[in-house]
């Protein structure tokens, strides 16, 4: 099954159950059409101990805005998915973990306007290491402009972080790995700069960290994050719109995203960024990233959410959710 990521249990339709049984029909409607919401989130090991989601609250809001973007109606609100994602991780017994929220809709109507085929949710919890490899962190990475535009937002509405989206970005990154590249980057419909194929970016050009505007990208929570960080840092933080000549002219630049975390670049199109190694303010906020994911600096506490540990009742409820025993 090659690198098929896999735990213990998952949660599918209010059910915990054991991984190998999480299954959809193959009517499922968004198999044939798209129509599917999910998020990225990750729970990282802290330094005190213990385990910790970060920025969950966060994650399931957007997970929420992207079904009222897409007119799906979730049969659990967010409360619920927050518990059974910690009592998930727990039963799984991983210290660490990335965490896929997923909604699709099920069997029923074919064609393209789906009636009232039901949305089904489901949770899986997995060890994921860097995305784009331990190397990649510390060395960065080679990057290739893309031959394939990002989506117009009025097209495939884009913060809805949406199943579908996604074909856009396969397609990029195949092309750029074939042409030897770790990554590739789309420009949006008027030239400019908008994201990799799972991150948003960033450049610093004159000591001013700049990224592109959300009316072309995906509202990254990993974005936000730097955003706040590097502000925090006394850096002047700025969205606006700017070319891939601008990028090729960068001091520095980084991809971030839940799975990629803080990922230097070192080359754009065969072009060096900077003096092609990770920057200074790159790694700087690299290392402020990792503190706060582990629960090294007080105050961003509250980003983070521990996950229970075992009890004496290793059973768990919530109202309108199965449980069954953990092992």
């Amino acid at each position: 099954m090659g690198n098929r990521p896999k735990a213990d249990y998952l949660w599918f339709d209010g059910e915990y159950l054991p991984w190998d049984a999480g299954m959809v029909h193959l009517q499922t409607h968004t198999l044939h059409y798209g129509l599917g919401i999910f998020e990225g989130i990750r729970a990282y090991e802290q330094s005190s101990g213990g385990t910790a989601v970060f920025r969950l609250d966060d994650h399931l809001r957007r997970f929420e805005g992207s079904a009222r973007i897409l007119e799906m109606n979730l049969p659990y609100d967010r409360q619920t998915l927050k518990q059974v994602t910690l009592e998930l991780i727990r039963r799984n017994a991983l210290p660490a973990c990335y965490i896929r929220p997923l909604a699709l809709l099920g069997a029923g109507a074919m064609g393209i306007y789906p009636r009232d085929n039901p949305v089904q949710v489901s949770i899986m919890t997995w060890p994921w290491g860097a995305y784009l490899g331990e190397e990649a962190l510390t060395k960065g990475i080679r990057c290739k402009i893309s031959s394939y535009t990002r989506h117009f937002p009025n097209s495939m509405l884009l913060k809805a972080k949406a199943t579908g989206n996604y074909i856009n970005s396969i397609l990029a990154k195949r092309e750029a790995v074939r042409l030897g590249y770790e990554e590739a980057i789309m420009l949006d419909i008027n030239g400019c700069v908008a994201e990799g194929t799972g991150e948003n970016l960033f450049i610093l050009r004159d000591g001013k960290l700049i990224t592109p505007p959300l009316s072309s990208v995906l509202q990254g929570i990993t974005r936000d994050t730097i955003m706040k960080l590097a502000a925090a840092e006394g850096l002047e933080v700025y969205d606006r719109a700017f070319t891939r000549d601008e990028l090729y002219l960068a001091e520095e630049a980084f991809l971030t995203g839940t799975a990629a975390e803080v990922t230097p670049i070192r080359e754009v199109d065969d072009r060096v960024i900077g003096e092609g190694r990770p920057g200074p303010v790159t790694l700087r906020l690299q290392k402020r990233y990792f503190q706060v994911i582990r629960g090294e600096r007080d105050e961003w506490k509250d980003w983070l959410e521990p996950v229970p540990t075992a009890t004496d009742d290793d059973s768990f409820s919530v109202s309108g959710v199965e449980s069954i025993p953990a092992n």
